[in-house]
């Protein structure tokens, strides 16, 4: 957090609570997350191989285009890289989107183990080319090798291992993976409906969403275990302005981009929208604030004095950070008249919001109304879901991922995440309600920057590790 901006938040407060909120984080340890993965050269080139293979397959998915045999080459992949999953685990298909069953020692309370095996396309000059699945420079480098058939790689390793040496789980375990994820599409919710055909009720969905990331939030240095336990609602909207048109050589007052200008310069400016520190985030801040410089840990430390200033500052310090403590919105695509000429008779501009849940989908879509109406403009809903229920953090499920985690990275800081994205997790949320978001590989500057961009790799280092997770994941149904 920057030192000016945290003095001007200081700066509000009464004198004798921030020193007391001062000696409190100076008598207070500060720690420093050093973990990395342990090295395991041959190993880490092992599972680096498979999933080098697993991103040679282009498995690109498309809107509402169907592609099946895109998809079962990928499967087809799957059944030789792992054999025992595919000769003891019950297999079904539905139009691409897989879902295997591990029978158990009791099939009540399984846990779903779950990553999309579809990926966004790959464009403009990779220095790698995108499906070439290159070992290189101690990374996988490919389209899909962070985001995310790491993971599924890892969780199918984890089931063969076991496997391998006669294990037979306490639970059931399924595994899933659908082929629409990254267009939010139908895969998902068939593979949720067989479920729910089934009677299946899982004790513990884990997908992606969180991770283990490095630097999380400005100031917050080295890899911390950042678990989703919520997502925000999305909408995308289409705001339009309409007029007579004309020449622009005799314009007239409040044309439709002036009135669109206005309207993004308002929202833009001052959001509507109401600031919140919620439970799952405060418990964020407080579990990083030991990690921080001074500043940074007083306020983060000391949430019952420095609430307010959390919410006022951290807008300037992390978007990131600030995404979680309102509903936001971001203006993505515009149109208007053809020529420069020419006023339009019709001007629009579009914008995606992501709903925070202390002010959901239908507040935040009837405030953003009301001001486009102010501003003489028609709105459109395109599409819309609300945000997801939060994932109880105090319980059995969540304590349970945390305990895997400090098992199998030990002196990985561990805390709750706001997922700004979208996950297929949102759909399973039906059946169970403790659908966490966490991908057990290192997402650094250089991956998230990756991810649906150029370049997209993930170091294969972190791969042994991701395999124990899960491996530890599935045995600690033994302890319930």
């Amino acid at each position: 957090m920057k030192k000016k901006t945290i003095l001007a938040g200081l700066a509000l407060l009464p004198a004798a609570a921030v020193s007391a909120a001062a000696l409190r984080t100076a008598l207070t340890p500060a720690k420093k997350s050093e973990y990395v993965p342990a090295p395991e050269e041959d190993r880490a080139l092992e599972l680096a191989g498979k999933l080098s293979e697993m991103v040679q397959c282009d498995t690109t998915s498309y809107a509402n285009v169907a592609e099946p045999e895109k998809f079962l080459a990928f499967h087809r992949v799957l059944e030789r890289l792992f054999p025992l999953v595919h000769h003891h685990l019950e297999k079904t298909v539905i139009d691409g989107n897989l879902l295997f069953r591990w029978p158990g020692k009791d099939s009540e309370s399984p846990i779903v183990l779950m990553s999309h095996q579809d990926v966004v396309p790959a464009e403009g000059e990779w220095v790698h080319p995108p499906f070439s699945g290159d070992i290189a420079d101690g990374k996988v480098w490919g389209r899909g090798s962070g985001d995310t058939k790491a993971s599924l790689m890892a969780f199918f390793q984890a089931a063969e291992e076991l496997l391998s040496e006669g294990y037979v789980p306490a639970h059931d375990v399924y595994l899933a993976s659908s082929c629409t994820e990254e267009w939010a599409g139908d895969g998902a919710p068939k593979l949720v409906a067989e479920l729910k055909r089934r009677g299946v009720k899982p004790f513990l969905v884990c997908d992606e969403g969180g991770g283990i990331i490095t630097d999380p939030i400005g100031g917050v240095k080295g890899n911390y275990a950042m678990v989703g336990v919520f997502e925000k609602g999305k909408a995308d909207v289409r705001f339009t302005a309409r007029s007579t048109g004309g020449h622009s050589s005799a314009p007239g007052k409040n044309t439709p981009i002036a009135r669109l200008a206005a309207f993004v310069n308002e929202v833009e400016t001052a959001s509507p929208f109401r600031k919140k520190l919620l439970p799952e985030v405060a418990a964020m801040f407080s579990r990083l604030s030991p990690y921080a410089p001074f500043g940074l840990r007083l306020v983060m430390g000391n949430l019952w004095l420095f609430g307010p200033v959390v919410k006022r500052v951290m807008p300037a310090v992390s978007a990131q950070a600030a995404a979680m403590l309102q509903t936001t919105i971001a203006f993505t695509m515009q149109s208007g008249s053809d020529a420069c000429n020419v006023i339009p008779q019709e001007a629009t501009v579009c914008a995606n919001l992501r709903f925070i849940p202390h002010q959901g989908e239908a507040e935040s879509l009837a405030i953003i109304r009301a001001l486009a109406e102010k501003h003489g403009l028609e709105m459109e809903v395109l599409r819309s879901s609300d945000y997801t229920e939060p994932v109880d953090i105090h319980g059995d499920a969540f304590r349970q991922v945390e305990r895997v985690i400090a098992e199998t990275f030990p002196g990985l800081p561990s805390c709750p995440y706001v997922v700004t994205g979208a996950t297929d997790a949102s759909f399973y949320q039906a059946i169970c309600p403790s659908c966490i978001r966490f991908a057990p590989v290192i997402y650094g500057p250089e991956q998230m920057k990756g991810m649906h961009g150029l370049n997209e790799n993930i170091g294969y280092d972190c791969l042994p590790g991701a395999v124990e997770f899960y491996k530890n994941l599935i045995r600690a149904q033994e302890d319930r």
